[in-house]
């Protein structure tokens, strides 16, 4: 079988944390979590889906990004003093045919402030 690959643009624009700990006048403060953004998968047949972000002065290991309400494995954005590309596997939970969702959310233990940009969900579809 033949694949393509294919994605979704979501801009997120959106700082987390205190509000005045960042210096980031393109990004809405929300706070500590984002509010969901959908996205479409255009197949009920995406296979090996992942994610990347754009995120500037995360600080700490535990902070969380959801796909349709569930946590990807693992810790999803690492520490990093200004902006970074990071990419992680869509493991434990699975992009549907249709309307999908992502959330950002700051791991509210810490003081940790940062900012995210772009979120880009790639899968493979089979070419019919």
């Amino acid at each position: 079988m033949a694949y393509r690959a294919n994605y979704a643009l979501v801009n997120v624009s959106a700082h987390l944390g205190d509000e005045d700990a960042l210096d980031v006048p393109w990004a809405e403060y929300v706070g500590d979590a984002t509010s969901e953004f959908e996205f479409t998968v255009p197949t009920d047949r995406a296979t090996d889906p992942y994610l990347g972000l754009q995120a500037f002065r995360v600080g700490e290991y535990g902070h969380e990004i959801q796909i349709n309400d569930e946590s990807l494995g693992g810790f999803d954005v690492p520490p990093a003093d200004g902006w970074q590309y990071w990419e992680d596997a869509i493991t434990d939970t699975e992009l549907h045919e249709g309307a999908n969702t992502l959330r950002v959310r700051r791991d509210e233990s810490t003081d940790d402030s940062f900012a995210v940009n772009n979120v880009t969900i790639h899968w493979r579809e089979p070419v019919e």
